[in-house]
Protein backbone atom coordinates (compact mmCIF):
# COMPACT_ATOMS: atom_id res chain seq x y z
CA UNK A 1 0.00 0.00 0.00
CA UNK A 2 1.74 3.49 -0.85
CA UNK A 3 2.32 5.76 2.22
CA UNK A 4 0.40 9.49 2.01
CA UNK A 5 1.73 12.66 3.24
CA UNK A 6 -0.92 14.43 4.71
CA UNK A 7 -0.47 18.42 6.29
CA UNK A 8 -2.72 20.64 7.78
CA UNK A 9 -4.08 21.96 11.08
CA UNK A 10 -6.61 21.66 13.36
CA UNK A 11 -8.16 24.25 16.16
CA UNK A 12 -6.41 23.98 19.26
CA UNK A 13 -7.78 26.63 21.81
CA UNK A 14 -9.43 30.16 20.65
CA UNK A 15 -7.68 31.68 17.83
CA UNK A 16 -5.07 29.10 17.48
CA UNK A 17 -4.46 26.57 14.77
CA UNK A 18 -1.77 23.86 15.50
CA UNK A 19 -0.27 22.66 12.47
CA UNK A 20 0.13 19.02 12.02
CA UNK A 21 2.05 16.37 9.30
CA UNK A 22 0.89 13.10 9.68
CA UNK A 23 2.12 10.03 7.07
CA UNK A 24 -0.31 7.05 6.28
CA UNK A 25 -0.24 3.88 4.67
CA UNK A 26 -3.47 3.68 2.85
CA UNK A 27 -4.82 2.89 -0.97
CA UNK A 28 -6.34 6.22 -2.13
CA UNK A 29 -6.16 10.00 -1.16
CA UNK A 30 -9.51 9.92 0.39
CA UNK A 31 -8.46 7.09 2.28
CA UNK A 32 -5.59 9.23 3.88
CA UNK A 33 -7.98 12.17 4.22
CA UNK A 34 -10.16 10.19 6.42
CA UNK A 35 -7.72 8.31 8.60
CA UNK A 36 -6.12 11.91 9.59
CA UNK A 37 -9.24 12.92 10.31
CA UNK A 38 -10.19 9.98 12.31
CA UNK A 39 -6.76 10.17 13.97
CA UNK A 40 -6.83 13.61 14.81
CA UNK A 41 -10.54 13.88 16.65
CA UNK A 42 -9.35 10.75 18.47
CA UNK A 43 -6.68 12.33 19.48
CA UNK A 44 -7.51 16.01 20.18
CA UNK A 45 -11.11 15.97 20.94
CA UNK A 46 -11.95 18.45 17.69
CA UNK A 47 -14.51 17.73 15.35
CA UNK A 48 -14.02 17.44 11.69
CA UNK A 49 -15.35 20.90 10.95
CA UNK A 50 -12.26 22.05 13.01
CA UNK A 51 -9.67 19.98 11.42
CA UNK A 52 -8.29 21.76 7.53
CA UNK A 53 -6.40 20.00 5.40
CA UNK A 54 -4.27 21.74 2.95
CA UNK A 55 -2.27 19.06 1.35
CA UNK A 56 -2.03 15.48 0.55
CA UNK A 57 0.73 13.61 -1.54
CA UNK A 58 2.97 10.45 -2.17
CA UNK A 59 5.50 10.29 0.58
CA UNK A 60 8.89 10.38 -1.30
CA UNK A 61 10.67 7.10 -1.59
CA UNK A 62 13.05 6.20 1.41
CA UNK A 63 16.29 6.92 0.71
CA UNK A 64 18.83 3.81 0.25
Amino acid sequence: MPTWVVRGSFYARRDYWQPFRKECEAATDPAAREWVLSEIGSCHHVKRRQIRIDEVAPAPPPAA
